[in-house]
């Protein structure tokens, strides 16, 4: 296996950063000065590894969803903190009822809403949905041990909605951290019995 590159590991090194700024400032809002500065590096660092702006982002968006997913992986293999029987997708539900957004890196999603007239933006944002889909669709399927994958998928794309939702809701404080854990709990746990 060949050994990553300088840049490999740069970016790697850099990405985190890159991220939180984003999900801090939004995307319009965002200058390359301020994310050199958030990333401890001169500009020039950040264009030569990812292009320009655009490049950080698109880096952001997907470092989001590695990042979301390796969490989800660590809990999975852990056992999670649900009941013994509870599936994989019940315990995901009551994984994110309780650390959903605890980071705030769904702004980053947010922030490129505003963006979908540029086409490689609008691109990565429906990348990254249908890895999330088809990750909670499997999920979804196997909790439910039947073969009927559009009710999978319909259902996947609904704790999908249902996640959006407690984002906005965290954001103007219309939901408390024991509403977002309810929505996700039951409500969630509900969807997978439809």
């Amino acid at each position: 296996m060949p050994r990553p590159s300088t840049q490999d590991r740069r970016r790697e090194q850099l990405v985190p950063r890159l991220a939180a700024a984003f999900a801090r400032t939004g995307y319009a809002r965002a200058t390359t000065a301020a994310l050199a500065a958030a990333c401890g590096v001169p500009e020039n660092t950040l264009f030569r590894l990812w292009g320009g702006k655009k490049g950080m982002y698109l880096a952001a968006l997907d470092h989001l969803y590695e990042r979301t997913v390796a969490v989800w992986a660590r809990h999975l293999e852990g056992g999670g903190a649900g009941g013994a029987s509870d599936s994989p997708a019940e315990r995901l539900l009551d994984h994110e009822g309780s650390h959903y957004g605890e980071h705030g890196l769904y702004r980053i999603v947010f922030t490129g809403l505003s963006e979908l007239d540029d086409p490689d933006i609008r691109a990565a944002l429906r990348a990254m949905y249908r890895r999330f889909h088809a990750f909670v669709a499997e999920r979804v399927a196997s909790h439910r041990g039947d073969a009927d994958l559009v009710r999978a998928a319909q259902l996947a794309w609904t704790v999908i909605g249902m996640a959006t939702v407690a984002g906005i809701g965290r954001e103007l404080r219309l939901v408390t951290r024991r509403q977002q854990q309810e929505l996700f709990s039951d409500v969630g746990r509900a969807l997978l019995r439809l």
